[in-house]
C-alpha cells in the first residue's frame, strides 16, 4: 500500500506504485488533462514515474509556473530534433531555459531568420505527433557509446561522475538531460523562434563557434500572441536604434564594447549625473575620483589579480605591470587608509562616478546593456557594526527616491553566505541581521536567496521595472568584511583601541551606460523635459527672421534651458516633423507676428499648439516643471 499526501494534506492510498498522471486521475479528469510533471517531496520528476514509497507530491499543471519552464525545456527539444531532420550533419550542444524561452547552441552552418519559418513548420509536425517524451537512465559507458557521434555530448559525458545518466527520447531524437518534460511532444501548444546569434562553446573563443538560436513557446497561443505584441514594442523602444535616430551615442570597431556618446547623449548624461549629485550632496555622501590605472601590487592585496585577472586589461610601465582598473574599490581603501580616523568620524560615505575597463568576450556585447568601458556609481560607506541598519536603510531610502525621479517601481532580494567564503560566523551573522534589520525596518516585501551572497559579504540586488514590466539588476548594497581586513583598515573605537570598520560596497544606477540605455527603452526615446536631449526647438519660418531666432535661442539658453535653432531651408513643416521625430519636448516657431509682439507659438509633443504665450509664462512654467524632475510631457496647465 503507496499513500501520497497531496499539499492540502489529503491522503490517497494505491495497491500498487502509482504514476504522477495516476495520481492525478484519481482525482479528477481536469487535472490530468492539464498536468505535465509533479514534485515528490520537494524533487522534480516526469508524470510517468513511478512512486514507490510514502510520498507528498504536487502536481504542477499548465497553470503553474513551474510548468511554464518545464515544456520549454521540452520546446527546446523539439527543437534541436526539428533541425537535425533538416540539417542531419548538425552536432547538438547544450539547450536550456532561459526568461522568456529557451535556446540550443548547434556546430551547423550559418542559419538565418529568413530559416524559421521551415524549422519551425517541422518543429509543428513533431508536436502535432503527440509523441511521447521518455526518460531513461543509463551508465555511463553506455552514454558514452550511444553518443559516440556526437563529439559534445561525449566532452559533456565525460565530464560526469561515475554513475546512472539521464536522457530523454522522442521518437528518433534522444538527447541528455536530467528533466523533467511534459508527457508528449503535443502539451506544446504555441511555438515561435525568436533569434539567432553566434556562441562559442563553453564561452572560450578558442572553441568552435556555434549558431545559438532562440525561441519561446507556450500553452496558449493567445499568450504567444501578446508576448510577440510585447517583442514588437520593445523592438520599437530597441536602445541601439533610438540611440542613433537621436543621435545620443555610438560605437566603432577602434573601440568595440566602448561607447561613443554625442553632444545630444552628453546632455541626457550630464543631466543624470547632476541629479545624482545633488541626491548624494543632501544624503550626506562626498565625491572621490580615483586613478583608472594602478599597479599589480594593489589588485594582488586586493584578491583581483589571482581572482579576476582574465576579465583585467594591464599594461607595463616603467618594468611593472598595472592594470587598467575593472572595480572601484582598491582605489577607495587608498583614500580611506591616508589618515588615520575615530569612530566620531563615522560613517563616512565617499561616492566616486568611476570609469572601469572590464574585457568582456565580443559574442555577449550587447549595445550599452554589455560593454567593455563603463563608469559605476560607487560609493564605500566605513561605518562602526552598530550603524550598519541605518546606514543600509538610508541607501534603501536614496535608493527609492531616486528610482522614484524616473517613474520605476522595483523589488529587493537578499542573498546570504554562499558555501565558500570567508569571515567568521560571527561577522556574517552580525552582516546579515544588519541587512535584514533594515529591509524589516524599511518595510518593502523582500526574497531571500540562500547562499547567494559575495564571498566577502551578504547583498541586498534591486531590481527595478521598466514601463514593459521588464525587471533589470541595477543597484546592489554589499556588506564587505574582506576588504578592510586585506587592506588593515582601521578606526579608533571610544575604547581607544584600534576596530576594523564595516563597509558598504553600493551603486544605485549601477552602470551608468547600461542604465541609460535602459532608461531610453523605458521613455521610448521621449524623456521628460528635464532630461532631454534638446529641450526647445526654435524653427525660423523664413531667413529674415534667423536672427531673431538665434537672439532667442540664447535667451534660452541664458535661462539654463538646451535648446538649438533649425535654419535650413526646408518647409516650417516639414522641420516641426522632424522636430517630433528628435522628440523635442517644445518647439517655438517664429515668425513675424510672435517677434512684433514678443510673444511664442509653442507646440508641445502631444500636438498642441499655444499661440501668444508670454515670454514669463513660458519660461516659469517651463523652469517649474524641471526644477520638479516631473515625467509627464503635459508641460502647461489646461488653463493656460
Amino acid at each position: 500500500m503507496i499513500t501520497i499526501t497531496l499539499p492540502d494534506g489529503n491522503r490517497r492510498q494505491f495497491d500498487v506504485p502509482p504514476t504522477g498522471a495516476e495520481v492525478a486521475a484519481s482525482i479528477s479528469e481536469g487535472l490530468a488533462r492539464n498536468a505535465v510533471a509533479m514534485e515528490i517531496n520537494g524533487h522534480p520528476a516526469d508524470l510517468n514515474f513511478p512512486i514507490s514509497s510514502d510520498s507528498t507530491i504536487r502536481l504542477i499543471t499548465t497553470h503553474d509556473p513551474d510548468a511554464l519552464t518545464i515544456m520549454r525545456h521540452s520546446a527546446a527539444h523539439v527543437m534541436a530534433q526539428a533541425i537535425l531532420h533538416l540539417y542531419p550533419n548538425a552536432k547538438l550542444t547544450i539547450g536550456p531555459v532561459v526568461e522568456d524561452g529557451f535556446y540550443y547552441d548547434i556546430d551547423m552552418a550559418p542559419v538565418s531568420e529568413d530559416d524559421f519559418p521551415k524549422i519551425e513548420a517541422e518543429m509543428q509536425k513533431i508536436i502535432a505527433a503527440k509523441i511521447p517524451i521518455v526518460r531513461k537512465e543509463i551508465s555511463k559507458s553506455q552514454a558514452l557509446d550511444f553518443f559516440r557521434n556526437e563529439p559534445y555530448k561525449i566532452e559533456l559525458i565525460s565530464d560526469l561522475q561515475d554513475g546512472a545518466i539521464s536522457l530523454y527520447q522522442q521518437g528518433d531524437f534522444a538527447d541528455l538531460c536530467r528533466g523533467p518534460h511534459v508527457p508528449h511532444t503535443g502539451f506544446i501548444k504555441a511555438i515561435k523562434l525568436t533569434k539567432v546569434s553566434g556562441a562559442y562553446w563553453r564561452a572560450d573563443q578558442t572553441k568552435a563557434q556555434l549558431q545559438r538560436i532562440y525561441g519561446t513557446a507556450f500553452f496558449d497561443r493567445k499568450e504567444l500572441k501578446a508576448y510577440l505584441q510585447f517583442i514588437e514594442e520593445a523592438k520599437k523602444r530597441n536602445h541601439r536604434k533610438l540611440g542613433a535616430a537621436l543621435d545620443l551615442f555610438s560605437f566603432h570597431d577602434e573601440a568595440p564594447g566602448m561607447p561613443f556618446f554625442h553632444a545630444h547623449g552628453m546632455n541626457v548624461w550630464n543631466a543624470l549625473l547632476e541629479y545624482w549629485r545633488m541626491e548624494h550632496r543632501a544624503a550626506g555622501y562626498v565625491e572621490t575620483k580615483t586613478p583608472i590605472m594602478l599597479n599589480r601590487g594593489l589588485w594582488e592585496k586586493s584578491g583581483h589579480w589571482a581572482n579576476y585577472r582574465e576579465n583585467m586589461y594591464t599594461t607595463v610601465v616603467d618594468e611593472t605591470e598595472y592594470a587598467i582598473k575593472p572595480m572601484n574599490c582598491p582605489g577607495g581603501m587608498l583614500l580611506y587608509g591616508v589618515k588615520p580616523h575615530s569612530y566620531k568620524d563615522m560613517p563616512i560615505r565617499a561616492a566616486e562616478i568611476g570609469l572601469v575597463h572590464r574585457h568582456e568576450l565580443s559574442g555577449v556585447l550587447s549595445g550599452l546593456f554589455r560593454v567593455r568601458a563603463f563608469h559605476q556609481d560607487d560609493a564605500h560607506i566605513f561605518m562602526t557594526p552598530d550603524q550598519i541598519r541605518d546606514e543600509i536603510l538610508g541607501v534603501l531610502h536614496l535608493v527609492a527616491k531616486i528610482y522614484s525621479t524616473f517613474g520605476l517601481g522595483f523589488h529587493l532580494e537578499l542573498s546570504t553566505r554562499p558555501a565558500k567564503s570567508i569571515g567568521t560566523d560571527q561577522q556574517w551573522e552580525q552582516a546579515t541581521t544588519g541587512l535584514k534589520q533594515a529591509l524589516e525596518a524599511y518595510g518593502q516585501a523582500y526574497q531571500i536567496n540562500e547562499g547567494d551572497g559575495a564571498f566577502y559579504g551578504p547583498k541586498i540586488d534591486v531590481h527595478i521595472k521598466d514601463a514593459l514590466g521588464r525587471t533589470w539588476q541595477c543597484g546592489t548594497v554589499q556588506l564587505d568584511m574582506s576588504l578592510p581586513e586585506r587592506f588593515d583598515l582601521t578606526y579608533i573605537g571610544p575604547d581607544n583601541q584600534k576596530h576594523r570598520p564595516i563597509m558598504i560596497h553600493r551603486v544605485i544606477y549601477g552602470s551608468i551606460e547600461r542604465f541609460f540605455g535602459i532608461l531610453v527603452e523605458h521613455f521610448a526615446g521621449k524623456f521628460p523635459l528635464w532630461m532631454a536631449p534638446v529641450q526647445v526647438a526654435v524653427l525660423p519660418i523664413n531667413d529674415e527672421l534667423a536672427s531673431y531666432g538665434q537672439e532667442l535661442v540664447r535667451l534660452l539658453e541664458t535661462s539654463g534651458l538646451r535648446a538649438e535653432m533649425d535654419n535650413r531651408t526646408e518647409s516650417l513643416n516639414r522641420k516641426i516633423r522632424e522636430a517630433q521625430l528628435m522628440y523635442i519636448p517644445l518647439i517655438l516657431t517664429v515668425g513675424a507676428k510672435e517677434k512684433e509682439s514678443n510673444t511664442l507659438s509653442v507646440r508641445t509633443l502631444d500636438g498642441k499648439v499655444r499661440y501668444g504665450m508670454s515670454h514669463d509664462l513660458f519660461f516659469s512654467q517651463t523652469l517649474a516643471h524641471i526644477r520638479g524632475r516631473k515625467l509627464d510631457l503635459n508641460i502647461f496647465k489646461a488653463e493656460d
